[in-house]
């Protein structure tokens, strides 16, 4: 992936996205080291989980993507993949990052696209930002092949410091519809609870492949467990993250991890 050099006539949603790059890839992780450790512990797991179920070449569509990087890494490992967003402007960037791979772009709500037939399609951090994340994950499981999967990563809803509210315990979602699809956290209106998933993969005609509870707050730097990350290598806190996903029992793992990754398949039948 390359790094653009920015301009002043870059429009406002491009550096935006370049201030993000700067954290989660070009080298200025320094600056705030938790968050720069949690992405990219997502973005592996993502890779990981891609790569576990689909070969290289299949056709993966990479919704709501932003800047691109989780479309860029998919492509220059050899998947075949169309960027989308509803910020189409934001495809410009994605293509000055763009080094090599098989990319396309289709700009667009997720909930208008009428493409389909693909291997897989990725949705990271996205189904947090919709009034209606159920009706979400059907609209996703349009646009993929019976047989295929979807990737998905979302913020942990059963996180001790969440304060979010559930989904399901919402009479009404609807009045949320006019602050959806807002970026960053701050557009964050329901987060995910592993509990919920299966009645979110039964709805959207899904059978769930594989869930994986990931980032402990060292990982994150929460509760100021970011000034550790200046003092401890990034290889022993990624050893930790790792002992503690593999020793935590199911209940403590749903308190205590941050984030979500979920694979849905869709079934041939």
């Amino acid at each position: 992936m390359l790094k653009p050099v920015p301009e002043f006539s870059w429009p406002a949603s491009w550096h935006d996205a370049y201030e993000f790059d700067l954290l989660e890839s070009f080298g200025e992780s320094w600056r705030k080291p938790g968050y720069a450790c949690a992405y990219q512990n997502r973005f592996q797991k993502l890779i990981d989980m891609v790569e576990s179920k689909l070969p290289t070449g299949s056709a993966i569509i990479d919704v709501a993507a932003a800047q691109g990087n989780f479309s860029l890494g998919l492509a220059e490992r050899g998947y075949n993949v169309t960027w989308n967003d509803l910020r189409g402007e934001l495809s410009g960037y994605v293509k000055l990052k763009h080094e090599f791979g098989d990319m396309s772009f289709i700009e667009g709500n997720a909930f208008d696209l009428s493409v389909d037939g693909f291997d897989g399609a990725v949705i990271t951090e996205v189904i947090e930002h919709v009034a209606h994340p159920d009706q979400f994950l059907c609209q996703i499981a349009t646009l993929v092949r019976p047989g295929g999967y979807i990737f998905m990563t979302t913020p942990n809803g059963g996180y001790f410091r969440n304060r979010l509210p559930r989904f399901s315990d919402c009479a009404d979602p609807s009045i949320f519809e006019a602050i959806q699809f807002k970026p960053d956290a701050d557009g964050h209106i329901f987060l995910i609870h592993p509990d919920e998933l299966t009645e979110f993969a039964r709805r959207a005609g899904l059978e769930i492949a594989e869930v994986d509870l990931f980032s402990n707050p060292l990982t994150a730097g929460h509760m100021k467990l970011s000034l550790l990350h200046r003092l401890i290598p990034r290889r022993a806190i990624m050893k930790f993250e790792a002992i503690s996903q593999s020793s935590l029992p199911p209940s403590l793992a749903e308190r205590l991890f941050t984030q979500i990754g979920v694979c849905f398949h869709k079934s041939k039948g």
